[in-house]
């Protein structure tokens, strides 16, 4: 599968939920690489002014999905056929789920102390056949990550989860990627936060409503100042159009 939408210059890669958990359980059993990253609305703005971070997105990674409405609405808008959205929660959980049925370690490495291991204990009480290889936080310093990757390694891990926050987690698996021996790289943000129970997702009306932003908002004030990313990203894909429409 090679279709693309192209959103603000990022080539987001037009896959359903199911299309993406059938490529990258595959391509796990099969060893084959995927570098995965989840791309909302807040993501593809911090491309636009980290040229780093952009070069990840457009030539590192080997599928970015389009997670969040804003994403969804911008690919749309630009005349793409982009019929759903890839949120990193759910695409994290699922992958779980088949990880358990096929046998495939997992890594869940980032988040403030204890809250990894909380979100592997509440995995295996959902699915107890998973294989959990290995748990550490993000809490640790530039010089301990080459002990980390070592530790990854000899855990046989096949799927590494890494919760360290975007652009900070796609950095990181993208610094150590040739070094790094499971197949799947994927950052998920705050999601071992939610599986744990440490935080509670939006309710399902509200997510089916493309309004799981203002569910954020309203539990977490302090997050206003990065919605404002959301109109920024309304106008500029607008703009966007204008000058570079879709064939």
């Amino acid at each position: 599968m090679d279709k693309k939408a192209v959103i603000l210059d990022i080539p987001v890669d037009i896959y359903t939920m199911d299309q993406a958990v059938e490529r990258l359980t595959k391509d796990t059993i099969a060893r084959k690489r995927d570098f995965v990253v989840t791309a909302n609305a807040e993501i593809i703005m911090m491309a636009q002014t980290d040229a780093d971070y952009k070069k990840i997105l457009c030539e590192r990674c080997d599928l970015v999905l389009p997670d969040g409405a804003g994403t969804v609405w911008a690919g749309n808008y630009l005349g793409y056929d982009v019929p759903e959205r890839v949120a990193g929660y759910d695409l994290y959980v699922n992958l779980l789920e088949k990880a358990a049925q096929e046998n495939i370690g997992v890594y869940f490495l980032g988040g403030k102390p204890g809250v990894a291991d909380a979100a592997a204990k509440k995995a295996k009480e959902l699915w107890p056949s998973l294989n959990v290889a290995g748990c550490r936080h993000g809490y640790f310093k530039p010089e301990e990550d080459l002990e980390i990757v070592k530790e990854i390694n000899a855990s046989g891990a096949g799927m590494l989860f890494a919760a360290l926050g975007a652009p900070k987690q796609e950095k990181w698996l993208d610094a150590y990627s040739s070094q790094l021996a499971p197949s799947l790289l994927m950052g998920i943000g705050g999601s071992f936060d939610v599986l744990s129970g440490n935080v509670k997702r939006a309710p399902k009306w509200m997510q089916d409503a493309r309004l799981e932003w203002l569910y954020r908002l309203l539990k977490e004030p302090s997050r206003f100042g990065r919605m404002l990313a959301l109109p920024k990203f309304v106008l500029e894909v607008r703009k966007y159009r204008k000058k570079s429409p879709a064939a």
